[in-house]
């Protein structure tokens, strides 16, 4: 069943931090349905995708140090904003990866390293709701929730993830540094909020 895209359906949608394991669970089953491993090449084109995948432990062990920001439809997930603090690369490769390569680039003449900034280890809206405001929406709880600690947000993007990258760039997402791994290649994005 598709949700109807209208005004009164996102007054239905309430944004907010995780606060159970069964919240958990349905995160790490949404990242399931999108990974990029599992839907079609002209789905993964249209639609976008994530490229990892957070095993619940995993994500236990995340919103234990920080909840991760989701919005919801009565009791559903129907979008995620995960949460990564350095805090957690000891128990999560890929976040080691990331803070690797993001701690040599420089932002605005300094080094980001100088920043106090976290990441957003991967964000995702359920197929029935996308194009209703919902990566808005987890993105204005993350500065309402975070902004206070932190003066920035990082993540990075597929730069073959094309629906990602126009997502990030309305709200307000630069580019600052590119890069190739193994896996891809990536975009590595910062949503200021000095």
């Amino acid at each position: 069943m598709t949700v109807p895209k209208n005004n009164n359906v996102m007054n239905q949608l309430i944004s907010g931090i995780v606060t159970s394991k069964e919240e958990l669970l349905q995160i790490h089953h949404l990242n399931q349905l999108n990974l990029r491993m599992n839907i079609k090449i002209e789905e993964k084109n249209r639609e976008g995708f994530v490229s990892w995948l957070y095993p619940l432990d995993l994500l236990e062990k995340m919103h234990a140090i920080a909840p991760s920001i989701v919005v919801k439809d009565d009791k559903k997930i129907v979008g995620y904003a995960l949460v990564a603090l350095r805090e957690m690369i000891g128990f999560h490769h890929d976040l080691q990866i990331l803070f690797s390569h993001i701690g040599s680039i420089e932002y605005q003449h300094r080094p980001l390293s100088d920043f106090s900034f976290y990441c957003m280890g991967q964000i995702c809206v359920d197929k029935e709701y996308r194009g209703q405001g919902i990566v808005k929406k987890l993105y204005d709880e993350h500065k309402a929730v975070y902004s206070k600690r932190f003066q920035m947000l990082v993540t990075e993007i597929s730069t073959s993830n094309h629906r990602s990258i126009r997502a990030h760039e309305k709200i307000g997402f630069k580019t600052i540094y590119n890069y190739r791994d193994e896996l891809d290649e990536w975009n590595v994005v910062v949503w200021d909020w000095k």
